[in-house]
């Protein structure tokens, strides 16, 4: 018996002394982790200009519906589909054969009334002369006088259907009305095409896409803000906006505002603007969507950190602060724009004078301690 007591007691001593050394060693290695050692910087401070982004859309400077005002088969199309044209080009004719011939009618029609009028005010001539000697009645007279008068309105109508008839011969050759790339074509060669001036037909539509209207609508709040604030507007305008193509193949175009909105659209709440930039490559399509950068005002004490050097989560962004103990704390922060392509805008949650964690955001948690090391 004793014997079974010795050798359960050796038993207990050697599982308390295991588990001492164990504990012991675990104690030596967690003391033995070195601190980590993370880049830390303070925040860039430097004046900026702030901005607010709106969606948009470009549309041509002018749009141009090409009509035909006279019936008939299409004997020329001047053009390709989506070619680039200019003002006074040739685009088609519509036979012209019967209003040629309806010209020859007006001349034919206008000599003859000249003739008519030549002869009348002769004989009138001729009949004042001999009303001088009673050689004629005086009611002769005032018929000779009403001839004539007869005659000048015939020659005037006359004039007038030639004048008629000439500009719808013109209308026979359809010509570009300003330059710009053409749609496709609404008859082609040989086609019949039914027009008049009281309803034409389309024939297609001319884009001229240089210089480019950006539209954008900014709301009433915001008009008001930004008014207050921005010493850089002229009258009710910016002197500028930043246009950028929402793919970011292409730089922010500046352009100029020239159009407002007099009224709130009371559906929307929002005012309509309107820039005018260059696009003389023709790159920039109508009807393409864009960002508008718009110029409100300025921060001469901008906090500015790199925008990698943020994280996201539910409650927005973030950043890791280190204290002077060295001890990483989580902070959310508040954000604006971005700033030269890489530095975010910190609007509040992070002093000038205090450090973050700049990179390697995984690697750390809130109440690690570290080993800072400045960028």
């Amino acid at each position: 018996m004793k014997t079974n007591k010795f050798i359960l007691l050796a038993i207990i001593v050697l599982a308390a002394m295991t588990i001492f050394f164990s504990c012991k060693g675990k104690s030596n290695r967690n003391t033995n982790n070195p601190i980590p050692k993370i880049d830390v910087a303070k925040p860039w401070v430097k004046p900026i200009v702030l901005h607010k982004e709106y969606p948009g859309y470009l549309l041509s400077n002018n749009i141009v519906d090409v009509v035909g005002r006279v019936s008939g088969y299409v004997t020329l199309q001047n053009f390709s589909s989506g070619q680039y044209i200019n003002e006074g080009d040739l685009l088609y004719i519509i036979e012209p054969t019967v209003y040629e011939n309806d010209v020859k009618k007006a001349e034919a029609n206008l000599k003859s009334a000249q003739a008519s009028l030549d002869y009348y005010e002769n004989n009138y001539e001729r009949m004042l002369e001999a009303s001088k000697s009673d050689a004629i009645s005086q009611i002769d007279l005032i018929q000779a006088e009403t001839n004539v008068r007869t005659a000048q309105a015939n020659l005037q109508n006359a004039e007038a259907d030639l004048n008629n008839a000439q500009n719808t011969l013109g209308y026979c050759y359809v010509k570009a009305p300003i330059s710009g790339f053409l749609t496709t074509s609404g008859a082609g060669e040989g086609e019949y095409v039914a027009g008049s001036d009281g309803n034409p037909f389309k024939l297609t539509t001319i884009y001229n896409n240089d210089p480019m209207y950006a539209y954008f609508n900014i709301e009433d709040n915001q008009y008001l803000m930004i008014k207050m604030r921005s010493h850089d507007w002229e009258s009710h305008l910016p002197k500028r906006v930043y246009v950028t193509m929402q793919e970011g193949r292409f730089p922010p175009i500046e352009a100029t505002p020239n159009y407002m909105s007099p009224f709130v659209n009371l559906k929307t709440g929002t005012l309509t603007l309107r820039a005018l930039f260059e696009n003389s490559q023709y790159d920039l399509k109508s009807g393409m969507y864009c960002t508008v950068s718009l110029p409100y005002g300025e921060d001469k004490e901008a906090i500015l950190i790199p925008d990698a050097s943020t994280g996201t989560d539910q409650l927005g962004r973030y950043v890791y602060v280190v204290d002077d103990n060295n001890i990483v704390s989580y902070r959310h922060i508040e954000v604006g724009e971005i700033i030269d392509d890489t530095l975010i805008h910190v609007i509040s949650g992070l002093d000038p004078y205090e450090r973050f964690v700049t990179k390697a955001l995984l690697k750390v948690r809130s109440g690690m301690k570290v080993e800072p090391i400045n960028n």
